[in-house]
């Protein structure tokens, strides 16, 4: 069992644990529904594009664990990601499937995967989504926080979560396409993936548009 002890101080800015301090101004401010959005899978050769949004209380107490997702354990990840479900407002979950990133391209897809996971979470008064300003959240209320997974708690909380539920969808599929290691790898472009992808070509789960990166052992 991971402890999820919780604290409401906590120091801001890159390299620290993330806070609430971004949402507690838009609170301030009127701000009543607060969404924290991030994605997951931009970078694989095979699989979806997932996101997550959410919503906190701003009384919510942050678990001291809760910090980038690629910091934690798988171990811890599944801890706060229970924590998210049962102590947020409201959350969803968006995709876009690797048919739709060979299509659209992946900043499309990854945004369409977000835009999606906020449509399902119903009405909120501003968005605070990971990375650089994307044209189609000019219509929303937004702000983009470059490194947002180390800064933002919401968005931290919507990485953790969309990794989890991406990493459950990728295993459940190494169990239709073994030997590629989708339950270890996630559909990334680990050597050992590539080797198999060379050794049994490609699945119908992989992204076409990814096949140079495919073919190569460089990462």
């Amino acid at each position: 069992m991971v402890s999820l002890a919780s604290t409401r101080q906590r120091r801001s800015g890159r390299g620290e644990r993330p806070t609430f301090e971004l949402e507690q101004a838009l609170w301030q401010a009127g701000n009543r529904w607060v969404a924290g959005v991030d994605e997951v899978g931009r970078g694989a050769l095979a699989g979806p594009v997932v996101a997550a949004a959410c919503i906190f209380e701003p009384s919510t107490e942050l678990p001291d664990q809760l910090r980038d997702s690629k910091r934690l354990t798988d171990l811890q990840r599944r801890a706060l990601a229970d924590w998210v479900r049962q102590y947020s407002l409201r959350w969803a979950i968006g995709a876009a499937s690797h048919r739709e990133v060979d299509r659209l391209g992946i900043v499309r897809a990854t945004t369409l995967a977000m835009l999606r996971a906020l449509q399902r979470l119903g009405p909120v008064d501003h968005v605070l989504y990971d990375g650089l300003p994307l044209t189609e959240f000019e219509r929303l209320p937004g702000t983009a926080v470059v490194h947002g997974d180390m800064r933002c708690a919401s968005i931290a909380a919507a990485s953790i979560l969309a990794k989890v539920i991406r990493d459950d969808l990728m295993a459940r599929l190494a169990v239709r396409y073994p030997g590629y290691g989708w339950e270890e790898n996630a559909g990334y472009g680990t050597p050992s993936h590539r080797r198999a992808i060379r050794e049994h070509g490609s699945t119908p789960f992989h992204r076409r548009s990814f096949q140079v990166r495919m073919d190569t052992d460089e990462e």
